[in-house]
């Protein structure tokens, strides 16, 4: 290798069992299906895979089913939680990363049965406990969502 290369790790995918790992989350609340890539101490790209057998379209909105924006944050917050799992190394540990602020939430396009919703989660702030994140729900290339929010590590609850 000469000397004026340089190496970085290749973006990291994973399938749903490595998800299950590191996500406390269980259906019907687990809405990241794939991560497509993770940067560690940067970004991820995960997947939700949008099907109208999801439980909330029975009643949001007959006739005009529409994934809410709450659940489209929480997807783009279960993408940052494993980014954070991962990042500072905290897999196995049974920590929680909980929500502490949302900000700047903007819709920009309904979220429908039958696409994927690419996410696209960063860091803007790592801490040991408090982590800043920016956010972007993409269908295409369209923005369905964006969002900044704020989460923290938390020991889990003691039995």
């Amino acid at each position: 290798m000469s000397s004026d290369s340089v190496t970085t790790a290749a973006p990291v995918a994973y399938d749903i069992r490595k998800i299950l790992t590191a996500l406390p989350h269980r259906y019907p609340l687990l809405l990241v299906d794939r991560v497509a890539s993770l940067e560690l101490g940067e970004k991820i790209h995960a997947v939700k895979a949008v099907t109208f057998n999801e439980q909330f379209f029975q009643g949001h909105f007959p006739g005009r089913p529409i994934m809410p924006g709450v659940l489209i944050i929480e997807a783009m917050a279960q993408a940052a939680a494993i980014l954070a799992i991962e990042t500072l190394e905290l897999a196995g540990s049974g920590k929680l990363v909980y929500f502490m602020a949302i900000e700047d939430a903007k819709f920009r396009t309904p979220v429908e049965p039958g696409c994927l919703l690419d996410l696209h989660v960063g860091f803007v702030q790592k801490r040991a406990r408090v982590c800043k994140f920016w956010g972007k729900a993409m269908l295409g290339d369209k923005v369905a969502c964006e969002v900044n929010f704020t989460a923290m590590v938390a020991d889990p609850p003691e039995a």
